[in-house]
């Protein structure tokens, strides 16, 4: 279905950057009421992930690294928070911030490290996270900051042994915004189309 604009713009009038001349009202397509719906969709997601990072980058660093472990738990790794995470405590943690557990059964762990940080990350910290997990003898790690990485940052990670993988500060709002972890539902809309096959039957 096409919604087709009734009264368009007179003549030198313009929408979306293009001139509209007089007469070319009927060719000019207006958004349906989905995508309309969709349009603000997305501009309301993106206002959120803006003020959700604002709020991240100016936590605690330690309130920061539980947020990160409360987001693994939620995703459903470890089972509860209790049982399956823990945060260090101090930074002196060997380039480790912290441990969760990859399985409710403890089978595997996982090595955290979170930087609550404004510049980029670079291809040494990658380097340092990979030789902390090396001293852990750790096959697997998550590296998540509140910037972004290097291009370098991210061809390292892709060529190490270890499995690390990278989250940067989009993603990180992605993710909490997903798995409900500092956000609240506000409204829901339920979006309802007509049931052909019910009236073809009948």
């Amino acid at each position: 279905m096409q919604f087709i604009q009734q009264s368009g713009p007179k003549g030198g009038d313009s929408i979306d950057g293009r001139t509209i001349e007089k007469g070319d009202e009927s060719s000019v397509r207006t958004a349906t009421p989905e995508e309309a719906i969709d349009d603000s969709y997305k501009v309301l997601q993106s206002a959120l992930k803006k003020e959700i990072l604002d709020l991240v980058k100016k936590m605690d660093p330690y309130l920061f690294e539980q947020l990160v472990v409360d987001l693994l738990v939620a995703m459903g790794y470890g089972g509860s928070r209790e049982e399956a995470a823990q945060v260090t405590k101090s930074s002196g943690d060997e380039g480790i911030d912290g441990v969760i557990n990859e399985d409710k059964l403890g089978l595997d762990v996982i090595y955290l490290q979170a930087k609550r940080w404004q510049q980029t990350v670079g291809r040494k910290e990658i380097q340092s996270f990979v030789g902390a997990l090396a001293g852990q003898q750790a096959h697997k790690g998550v590296f998540i900051t509140t910037s972004d990485f290097a291009d370098s940052a991210v061809a390292y990670a892709k060529k190490v042994s270890q499995k690390v993988i990278l989250i940067d500060g989009d993603k990180l709002a992605d993710l909490m915004i997903q798995h409900n972890i500092g956000v609240a539902l506000s409204h829901s809309y339920e979006i309802k189309h007509v049931d052909s096959d019910y009236f073809e039957q009948n």
